[in-house]
């Protein structure tokens, strides 16, 4: 079964430009899922072992509250 998206004309252009020669639109968009799940895969881990994580949540929390949230 077939779906239609609507995108504005600056998001066709920009996604045109990325689509290869021989590639249709579906083609391009799964290609830049799988590129896109590839990254995440690549990056998960990355922070094992080391204190990033709780000093990203640090951060996070100090952000927040910064601007009056809780």
């Amino acid at each position: 079964m077939s779906k239609s998206i609507r995108v504005d004309e600056t998001t066709h252009a920009a996604l045109a430009a990325l689509k290869g020669e021989d590639e249709t639109f579906d083609d391009l968009l799964s290609r830049l899922v799988r590129e896109r799940r590839e990254t995440i895969s690549e990056g998960a881990g990355l922070w094992e072992g080391t204190d990033a994580a709780s000093k990203a949540r640090e951060a996070r929390k100090e952000m927040k509250q910064s601007v009056g949230q809780k």
